[in-house]
């Protein structure tokens, strides 16, 4: 096996982060693949010796800590991305969602993963700003009177994100399929209120925007 280690020379700095990034992306694709991969098939991806990847990473709930992390970081940037200036509550939440859904297609297997080696409360928390975000778009939407008011913003914030996690859930372990996310944000928006037609007509709208500012 080709590896990035060269015997009797210390990794400069530059080296570490090198195989950090690859062990990353080796085991983004490999958990994908087989959410039981183990590290030693992770390493062996990811081109670099055991001992390298031990280095970085001591134990597998080190890595999917890691990879969790990285997503909540990666579905930041996302939110981020999408946000359009005094667009409505409704508009808002599809691009959201549509870009949750993104996301999540390099990460969805964390969903069962980080469960099982971090618990809930770190999937929670790693989704913390995110979740943020949701409520203050929640709170404008109910404001307006084009989201339901039955329970305050965060609870609804919190409702709406186990049901995308169970979406997610399904959607990794190929009991269900939604590519482009467009089921899961209509889904997301009646969840919160919003009239099925006018949901899945926002969802589209939303889609035809993004393919025609990818188009020009």
């Amino acid at each position: 096996m080709q590896t990035t280690d060269t015997p009797g020379r210390t990794p400069q700095r530059g080296d570490a982060h090198a195989n950090r990034r690859r062990i990353l992306a080796a085991a983004r694709q490999k958990l994908r693949e087989d959410p039981d991969a183990s590290l030693d098939s992770i390493a062996q991806a990811a081109g670099v010796a055991r001992r390298t990847l031990y280095g970085h990473f001591p134990s597998r709930e080190a890595l999917v800590a890691d990879l969790t992390q990285e997503a909540g970081q990666a579905l930041q940037r996302a939110f981020a991305a999408v946000r359009v200036q005094d667009a409505d509550p409704v508009e808002t939440m599809a691009r959201m969602v549509l870009a949750a859904w993104a996301v999540g297609g390099q990460y969805r297997m964390l969903v069962s993963l980080g469960r099982r080696h971090l618990g809930e409360t770190a999937i929670r928390a790693t989704l913390a700003p995110a979740r943020e975000a949701a409520i203050a778009s929640l709170r404008r939407g109910q404001h307006q009177g084009v989201f339901a008011r039955h329970v305050p913003a965060p609870v609804l914030a919190r409702v709406l994100e186990a049901l995308m996690l169970a979406l997610a859930e399904e959607d990794a372990a190929c009991t269900w399929a939604d590519p482009t996310g467009e089921a899961a944000a209509t889904a997301f928006l009646v969840a919160a209120g919003v009239a099925p037609p006018t949901a899945a007509r926002q969802v589209q709208d939303v889609v035809r925007q993004g393919r025609a500012a990818g188009a020009g």
